[in-house]
C-alpha cells in the first residue's frame, strides 16, 4: 500500500511544476487621466496580483465539418473599437469572441472573458486577432482589453457587453482557440485524419486517438520544471517532439479531436490538490461527463492522458483516474 501510496504521490507531483492561465480577483481603481499628450487615457485601472498561471486557472456525434468551416473570423458585423483595440463578437452563436490590441505597446496585455458563472484571464500579444472560447454556455458576457501600466496594475483599454446564445452546447468546444490552436496545426491535423481513416462513429475517433496519445507522448519533467507563465501549447511541436507537460497532452488530444468534428472540452483544475489538465468528451448515453474518461474496450471510464502515460495506466493509477471525486473542474476552454 506504502508503494502505491508513492507512485501516485510521484505522478501528480508532475504536473505541480507547470504554469499557464488563470486570474486573481481585482480590485478596482480610479482611472487617471493623462498628464501629457504621451500618456493614454484609460476607461479604468485595475490591479491584478499575480501572473496569469495555468495553476491558477489551470461528443456532439457528427461527422467532421471542413476545417474553413471551424475557423474563426472577426467578421466586423458585431465590434467594439476604439484607437487602441477591437472586439469583435460578430459570431458569439458560434461559441467564440475575438479581440485584437492594434495600438502600439511594449508593455504586457491581457484580455478578461467574464460569463454567467466565470472570469477568464489571458495574455494577448499586439497586432494580432485572438479567439476565446464562450465557455460559460448562454447568457451575458463582458469582454476586456487591458494593458499594463506599472507593477501589477492594469488599465482598461476597451470593454464590450453582448449577450450569447449559442446554435447548440457544444459550439464553444469545437473550434480552434488560443488554448487549442489547431488552425495552424496541419500535421495534427493529418496525423488525427491518418489514426481515424474509416472510423464514423465519433466514440471510435475517442478511442484511437487517446490511445495514440498515451502510447506516444512521454512526460517532459526538463519542461515542467522551467516553463514559463503564459506557456501555450503549440500542437504540431508536441507532435514532433512526443513529450509535454499535462497542458500539451490535453491540448494535443482536444485538437485532434475537434478537427476530425468531435467536441472536446480542454479542462483546467485540480487532481486531488495538484493543478491538473485533461480532457472531457460527450457520449449519446451520458451527455457531458464532467470529468476525464478512457476506453477499457468495453465501456468509457474516466480519461486522463497525462497521468494513464507517465504511469504506463498501471492498476492504481487507472483506479484513482476512475474515481470522479479526485477531480475538481475549475475552467473549460
Amino acid at each position: 500500500m506504502q508503494a502505491c501510496k508513492k507512485i501516485l504521490i510521484l505522478t501528480l507531483a508532475m504536473c505541480l511544476l507547470m504554469t499557464g492561465c488563470g486570474t486573481k480577483g481585482t480590485d478596482s481603481d480610479s482611472a487617471k487621466k493623462a498628464e501629457d499628450n504621451n500618456t493614454p487615457v484609460y476607461v479604468d485601472q485595475v490591479s491584478m496580483e499575480a501572473e496569469v498561471s495555468l495553476e491558477d486557472e489551470a461528443v456532439a456525434l457528427a461527422g467532421a465539418p471542413a476545417l474553413s468551416s471551424m475557423t474563426p473570423k472577426a467578421s466586423g458585423s458585431a465590434q467594439e473599437k476604439n484607437e487602441n483595440a477591437v472586439i469583435d463578437y460578430s459570431n458569439t452563436k458560434d461559441g467564440y469572441v475575438m479581440a485584437n490590441f492594434t495600438g502600439a505597446t511594449t508593455k504586457r496585455l491581457k484580455v478578461q472573458v467574464s460569463g454567467p458563472s466565470t472570469t477568464y484571464t489571458y495574455d494577448i500579444s499586439a497586432g494580432q486577432w485572438t479567439t476565446f472560447p464562450l465557455s460559460d454556455g448562454n447568457g451575458n458576457y463582458k469582454v476586456t482589453v487591458f494593458e499594463n501600466t506599472e507593477g501589477t496594475k492594469y488599465a482598461t483599454v476597451l470593454s464590450a457587453s453582448f449577450s450569447v446564445s449559442l446554435t447548440d452546447e457544444f459550439a464553444p468546444f469545437l473550434r480552434p482557440n488560443q488554448y487549442v490552436d489547431y488552425a495552424v496545426a496541419k500535421n495534427t491535423i493529418s496525423k488525427a485524419t491518418e489514426l481515424t481513416v474509416g472510423i464514423t462513429d465519433p466514440l471510435q475517433k475517442v478511442e484511437k486517438i487517446y490511445d495514440y496519445v498515451i502510447s506516444t507522448l512521454t512526460y517532459d519533467k526538463a519542461k515542467a520544471a522551467s516553463v514559463k507563465s503564459g506557456y501555450l501549447p503549440v500542437l504540431d511541436s508536441v507532435l514532433a517532439s512526443k513529450q509535454g507537460i499535462c497542458f500539451d497532452y490535453a491540448a494535443l488530444m482536444t485538437g485532434m479531436l475537434r478537427s476530425e468534428g468531435v467536441p472536446c472540452k480542454l479542462v483546467v483544475g485540480y487532481a486531488g490538490n495538484a493543478y491538473h489538465a485533461w480532457v472531457s468528451v460527450w457520449t449519446k448515453e451520458t451527455g457531458w461527463i464532467d470529468g476525464a474518461i478512457y476506453f477499457d474496450g468495453s465501456k468509457w471510464q474516466r480519461m486522463d492522458p497525462t497521468f494513464a502515460s507517465s504511469s504506463n495506466s498501471s492498476a492504481n493509477i487507472m483506479e484513482y483516474i476512475g474515481d470522479g471525486s479526485n477531480y475538481t473542474t475549475k475552467y473549460l476552454y
